[in-house]
């Protein structure tokens, strides 16, 4: 075969991506609920609470795809849970802009498809994760912001709620004193039984953003991004930088083209490219290898397998449902 029938081939996906390793028969799922500056002396009762919010998702996550449920569906599902969840940076939780406003970002993709769907913005839909997959099913096009995305919303059918749904005492706090710069996000990624991807994010911006600034979740191929001949991403961090640097889409180029395996891929761009303390990603292969890497304090994250595994970690250490939280096994 000749280089130029190779490349031909490989375009129009006649011609796959070589497998490396074994190819896994049952399903994977990880989660992130953001990733920052996450002090080791945070209160065991605080840890707690975001472990039982994590194992919360991802038992939902696991129940569907023991179910056969298609990886969309179960990423999609499993941020909804994340958005209703006031303990992280995305739906119900999310932090004020400047004017004392929400506007909320999500993306989802479709890794076998590659059909992908954006909004930027919303400020009345309880879960925008939804709303990104409306626009990617229900309309032409892949990205919504701006005044057409209230009528949008209105068309969709969709359930809706007044803008001070998203106000949390939490969050007020956070926005008057403007001490802490959060830059949480929640994400999805998921490698179904019939071994076919899917990436969702969703996030509530920085707090005290400017109204308007849109971030790297929904967009495409920056925070979000799904292929099934590579792997599904959701990042997590300072948008600006994983837009600047294209960073869900970087990954698995760097697989593509440059043979990387996932996990060396992946930290080559959170390490290599971006700056220490920007955040990191979730990643799982078309083989199902489940990745985690982040270049700040800590990430809470989850992950889940047909195999057996249940866990979940903010800092270094990743731990089950009986186990104690991570950071005290981390000080000994």
């Amino acid at each position: 075969m000749t280089l130029w029938l190779a490349r031909v081939l490989f375009f129009t996906g006649i011609l796959a991506l070589p497998v490396t390793g074994r190819t896994q028969s049952g399903w994977s799922i990880a989660i992130h609920g953001g990733a920052g500056t996450i002090p080791l002396t945070t209160p065991d009762s605080v840890s707690q609470q975001y472990y039982q919010s994590l194992f919360r998702a991802l038992e939902t996550g696991r129940a569907l795809l023991q179910k056969g449920l298609p990886a969309i569906e179960v990423a999609e599902a499993v941020v909804m849970v994340m958005e209703d969840d006031p303990l992280f940076n995305a739906g119900r939780g999310s932090v004020f802009t400047s004017a004392g406003t929400h506007e909320l970002d999500a993306a989802i993709m479709d890794g076998r498809t590659l059909a992908c769907g954006s909004v930027a913005g919303v400020t009345t839909i309880r879960n925008p994760i939804r709303l990104a997959r409306y626009v990617m099913e229900k309309t032409p096009h892949v990205f919504f912001a701006g005044n057409g995305l209230k009528a949008l919303a209105d068309s969709s059918g969709l359930e809706q709620v007044a803008p001070s749904w998203f106000d949390t005492p939490r969050r007020l706090k956070q926005y008057l004193s403007w001490k802490d710069l959060q830059k949480g996000t929640v994400g999805c990624v998921v490698r179904d039984q019939k071994r076919n991807l899917a990436a969702a994010t969703s996030t509530g911006g920085t707090t005290g953003k400017r109204p308007g600034r849109v971030g790297d979740v929904p967009v495409i191929g920056a925070g979000t991004f799904a292929d099934n001949r590579t792997a599904a991403i959701s990042c997590t961090g300072l948008g600006e930088q994983f837009i600047r640097h294209t960073v869900a889409r970087s990954v698995t180029a760097r697989m593509e083209w440059g043979g990387q395996s996932l996990q060396s891929a992946a930290d080559s761009v959170v390490f290599g490219v971006l700056n220490p303390g920007d955040g990191g990603l979730v990643a799982v292969s078309r083989e199902g290898t489940i990745v985690f890497s982040f270049n700040s304090t800590g990430m809470f994250r989850g992950a889940a397998t047909s195999e057996g595994r249940f866990e979940a970690g903010i800092w270094k250490e990743m731990i089950s449902p009986a186990d104690r939280p991570a950071h005290q096994k981390e000080k000994q």
